[in-house]
């Protein structure tokens, strides 16, 4: 497992990387986060444990930059801020989980093992939740052992939600991160896709519900929620 650390404490860095390198992971630690989303295109890793506290962009600014780019790498954010605002905030701009300061590292090695292990519903070249399969390599869609039938648009859009499962996706990040979208597509164009989504991969045992004025979340089971 790799690891990227942003970190601007000197002394709580190198404990941390020092706790996870006790597992046999990888770990590479920054102090600022300006470079983060760069580092994140050009290396692959397993894990982004961040700081909210940090200086220049802090934590905040760069978790929101690390998602625009389309990145759903588990994210465990640092923080010692303990308002309920500020978790709060953290969770819906993509965050995965947190942990406040000060901390114990067997804790953080314990959540950061849970995190890389959910986030194995991807694997490989494929995303699966349910019955559902996408085949990233091939781009073909199953539900079951049954081929799905997929438009350009709704492939991207489907791959992007099943990515991102069990989170709130607002309808910009769905809008930017495709390459089928042209700029300035429409809210009720996203709408239509969703929808016609729902009843595709409802065999699935899915359900893509709208969040009312957040966007939306794919989950697993239950019956089908909400419009749009």
């Amino acid at each position: 497992m790799r690891i990227l650390l942003v970190e601007d404490d000197e002394l709580l860095a190198e404990s941390t990387a020092r706790a996870l390198r006790s597992q046999s992971w990888v770990v590479d630690c920054s102090a600022r986060g300006e470079p983060v989303p760069l580092s994140l295109r050009q290396d692959r890793y397993d894990l982004l444990i961040l700081d909210i506290g940090l200086a220049g962009i802090d934590g905040f600014e760069t978790l929101r930059r690390v998602r625009q780019q389309g990145s759903n790498l588990p994210v465990l954010l640092l923080t010692a801020r303990d308002a309920v605002e500020d978790r709060v905030r953290g969770l819906e701009g993509g965050a995965d989980d947190y942990l406040v300061k000060p901390f114990a590292l067997s804790e953080l090695v314990a959540r950061a093992r849970a995190l890389v292990r959910r986030s194995q519903a991807r694997t490989g070249n494929e995303l699966c939740l349910g019955l559902l399969r996408l085949d990233l390599e091939a781009r073909r869609g199953y539900v079951g052992e049954e081929p799905l039938a997929l438009s350009a648009r709704e492939w991207e859009v489907l791959g992007f939600l099943l990515a991102r499962a069990g989170k709130v996706v607002a309808k910009e990040q769905i809008a930017s991160a495709s390459s089928g979208w042209e700029q300035g597509v429409s809210d009720n164009a996203i709408e239509v896709c969703v929808s016609r989504l729902r009843a595709k991969i409802e065999p699935a045992g899915l359900r893509l519900r709208t969040v009312r004025g957040l966007g939306y979340l794919l989950e697993e089971g239950g019956a089908r929620e909400g419009g749009g």
